[in-house]
Order: structure tokens, then sequence, then C-alpha cells
């Protein structure tokens, strides 16, 4: 499960690095030593949600586009903020159309990460 979730950060800093414009906040690529617990949960969750999503689809994941591919991990992210926060901010929460696109690409390239392990 520790590395499932270590797999997901570090796509998540590859992405973030790659996209983000400017300098990133520190906590963005922060290592995975220092994330929180709830984060490190949350990003073992979302990497085994992909990962089941791509083999019961039977690879056929291929074939969504890189905003569906993206959607499904934000909504899943989402799902996992509102376990471990009980009043999360909005931002947090934003639907896939209020992110910005630094991070719609970066939620895209995390799936395909997943994805190409499967």
């Amino acid at each position: 499960m520790t590395e499932d979730g270590r797999i997901f950060r570090e796509a998540w800093i590859a992405g973030v690095k790659k996209h983000f414009p400017g300098e990133p906040k520190p906590g963005y690529i922060a290592p995975w030593e220092e994330t929180p617990d709830w984060e490190r949960a949350s990003a073992a969750a979302v990497f085994g949600q992909v990962r089941d999503f791509v083999a019961v689809s039977g690879g056929t994941t291929a074939k969504l586009s890189r905003e569906q591919k993206g959607r499904f991990v934000s909504l899943c992210w989402i799902a996992q903020i509102h376990k471990h926060i009980e009043n999360p901010k909005p931002g947090y929460v934003a639907d896939w159309d209020d992110l910005p696109k630094w991070q719609q690409e970066t939620d895209a390239d995390i799936f395909e990460a997943i994805e190409r392990l499967v």
C-alpha cells in the first residue's frame, strides 16, 4: 500500500514540476516522507482505484481521452478529501471545470502513469 501511494505521489510531483506555471508551493512537491498521513492514505487509495478501474476495464481505458482520465483521478481524490477533512476548503473539492489547467494535466498524467503499470 505504501508503495502504491509513493508511486502516486511521485507522479503528482512530476506533473506539478512539468505543468505548474512558475514556482510551485513547497507542499505541492514535498517528498513522500514529508507528506501528511492523510495524503499518503489518499494517494494509496486513489492509486488502487485507478489500478482497479484499468484492470476491470480490460485495458480499454487506453481509449479514454486525457480529460476523462484526469476527471477520474480528480473525482477519486475529492472523495478522499471528504473522507479525511470534515470541512474542506472549496478549492480542495473543486469540480473538474474549476481546476487550474496545470492540475488537470497533472491528474491525467497520474492516471497514465498508473495505467502503464497495470
